[in-house]
């Protein structure tokens, strides 16, 4: 194939993947592989110096949909040349540079990842909300975004004004929407907004509890000297605006930033896909003008993509520590945010019945946190797509598989080798009893000797047990036999946390010790003791009154008290935050949530996940979101990080 026949073949392709998204709000393809495509359209458009007539990069937008009215815009809605290299953005200030005469003041925002709305006012009241369309013209869809409470229906300013946003669903809302069992579940939040808004039935809007993100002024009989004062009017005017607008006069300055931003990505609960860069001025805006597609007085800024499109190749079952099989999906290598991917995690069986999961499919996948990705949905079915079956028998050990809940387990997890080494390898783990060396596979390999069947067994380990193991030789087999011999001073909530009790994270382990302070309480705690707890729901506390009335846990318990592990007792700390629940929500402007958990309790208060009555104080920062807005509703104390190290300092 030729030059000008891939050229051809891309603006088909391109136009295909643009109609599925915007018009039927059914994306086959994710943004990354989409931009990448467009790039090299870009390329050959460049080298040919001319495009097709219906290229994508011939306009801003796509077409719209037939079934909404189209409406005309004040003013055009440009869209934003992007770079995705520091190096490229240095360059492109380098020409703002050379241009000005001097470095001007620029602004720095977060690019959301979500569906332009565009707002008219006149007289002071909502006239008309659509989408960007074609950057021209777009849809009506004024009564879906009615429903958007964050919208003014009406503002002070009584001339006519056009205002940009960006609808957005915040992660916590399609988390909970995707909880619910009547809906087919969203693939992503960006998907939840687009099909939100562009829907002929106003009460899908509503049931989403979408926002509207404001950030640009678009048409407006007056004028303004700066985008910050674009800002300022839009807050005078109780629109919803973003918490990141920093104002920087330096090249350095500015492109360091944009690490914050990336740090802070994986913590947000919206989707943003990078930063935008503006020129803060409006005079020289004017000055600096517009390409037909781009204003050249901003510029966007690209994270790399967390989200892919790519082929379900097969689903194997891993039995865990629990005896209970987890899906695990084989993926064709796709490369996401610069890692080599070819697994994905799948949460049960019922889980990929409901999102309509098969083998041969294209699937949507997301990493975040440099952890192993999830599938979020179903781009497109293929032809050789096909169901995936549930197990009869467990892999490992071929005992029959039993249901539990919405899980497969094995019926013999007991006796099933996966299994026992798993557990026994999350109870040696470093946020357990932490016995450093003692990894999987010298677990597996103890395990097939018949050295290790129990936690217990462990700590009966003799240097003459690893005679012939690869890899051990005298000073490895000392120090692993001084690990597991530091490990018999245990602080309490490691030592709940690495028995593995289903539903037990560390969290819940840390809450039990806090609250029983030593493990004879935490045993003979009862329903309405744990249900006391913060965050434990029935499925917790009886979960755990259920694993301690198994006999066979309180003797594994005594075997290993009896083999000399020794339990240390929760001791209060009596600190100036003493007796007080404290909740952290947002980023603080120094301090890691970590670090700021860590301080808190250093000086005897309690952290909580979640905004109570019993709740003292909220430490918010930046983009703090709805635990701020709840603890003003129920009046608790909020202060900033400023204010808590004065506390801890007094």
């Amino acid at each position: 194939m030729d030059r000008k026949e891939r050229m051809s073949e891309l603006v088909e392709l391109l136009n295909e993947y643009a109609y599925r998204y915007y018009t039927l709000d059914e994306p086959t393809v994710a943004d990354a592989e989409y931009d990448r495509l467009y790039d090299e359209l870009l390329q050959l458009e460049k080298e040919f110096g001319y495009s097709l007539d219906n290229s994508p990069t011939r306009r801003v937008g796509d077409a719209v949909l037939k079934g909404f009215k189209s409406v005309r815009h004040l003013g055009r809605l440009y869209s934003l040349d992007k770079c995705q290299t520091k190096e490229a953005l240095s360059t492109w200030i380098d020409k703002l540079v050379k241009t000005c005469g001097y470095m001007p003041k620029c602004s720095l925002e977060y690019k959301f990842d979500g569906l332009t709305i565009n707002l008219l006012y006149r007289d002071g009241r909502l006239e008309r909300a659509a989408t960007r369309g074609n950057g021209v013209e777009g849809e009506d869809v004024t009564e879906q975004v009615k429903t958007i409470k964050c919208v003014p229906l009406s503002i002070s300013y009584k001339g006519v004004v056009e205002v940009q946003g960006e609808g957005i669903m915040r992660l916590s809302a399609l988390a909970e929407y995707n909880s619910r069992s009547n809906v087919t579940p969203l693939k992503n939040a960006r998907n939840g907004v687009a099909g939100a808004i562009r829907n002929l039935d106003p009460k899908v809007t509503a049931a989403r509890r979408l926002e509207v993100i404001c950030y640009n002024v678009n048409y407006i009989e007056d004028e303004f000297l700066s985008g910050s004062d674009m800002i300022k009017f839009l807050k005078d005017n109780k629109f919803k605006v973003s918490d990141k607008f920093d104002l920087f006069d330096g090249k350095d300055a500015l492109i360091a930033a944009l690490d914050g931003i990336e740090e802070k990505r994986d913590g947000l609960d919206f989707l943003i896909d990078g930063a935008v860069i503006k020129v803060d001025d409006t005079a020289i805006r004017e000055e600096l003008g517009y390409t037909e597609k781009f204003p050249k007085w901003a510029v966007a800024f690209k994270f790399p993509a967390q989200e892919a499109t790519t082929t379900l190749l097969d689903v194997i079952w891993q039995v865990s520590r629990t005896g209970k099989l987890n899906p695990l999906a084989v993926l064709e290598p796709v490369d996401l945010a610069g890692v080599t991917v070819s697994r994905a995690t799948l949460s049960n069986i019922s889980e990929i019945r409901r999102k309509d999961i098969k083998i041969g499919s294209r699937v949507f996948i997301r990493r975040s946190n440099d952890v192993i990705p999830e599938i979020l949905g179903i781009a497109e079915h293929t032809a050789q797509s096909v169901d995936v079956s549930k197990p009869a028998v467990c892999p490992a050990c071929g005992a029959p598989v039993v249901e539990d809940g919405v899980f497969l387990k094995c019926s013999n997890a007991r006796n099933c080798a996966p299994a026992i080494v798993s557990a026994m390898a999350h109870f040696a783990s470093r946020d357990a009893m932490d016995i450093d060396g003692l990894s999987d596979k010298t677990l597996e390999t103890l395990y097939n000797e018949g050295k290790l069947n129990h936690y217990v067994d462990i700590y009966k380990l003799k240097a003459e047990d690893f005679i012939g193991i690869e890899g051990f030789a005298d000073k490895k087999i000392s120090n692993l036999l001084g690990a597991i011999e530091k490990s018999k001073k245990a602080a309490l909530d490691r030592f709940i946390y690495a028995l593995g009790i289903p539903n037990i994270g560390k969290k819940a382990a840390k809450q039990l010790a806090d609250s029983f302070k030593t493990l004879d309480g935490v045993m003979q705690a009862n329903y309405f003791d744990l249900k006391a707890i913060d965050d434990f729901g029935d499925i917790m506390a009886n979960g755990l009154i259920d694993y301690w009335a198994d006999e066979k846990h309180r003797e594994e318990v005594a075997d290993l008290i009896s083999s000399g592990v020794n339990i240390e007792t929760k001791q209060a700390v009596i600190g100036a935050l003493s007796g007080k629940k404290i909740v952290l929500t947002g980023s603080l402007p120094t301090l890691k949530r970590s670090q700021a958990k860590q301080l808190i309790e250093q000086h005897g208060g309690e952290v909580s996940d979640s905004i109570s009555k019993s709740v003292n104080l909220v430490v918010a920062g930046e983009d703090a979101g709805s635990k701020l807005a709840k603890a003003q509703k129920l009046a608790i104390e909020i202060i900033d990080e400023t204010k808590l190290l004065e506390l801890i300092k007094d």
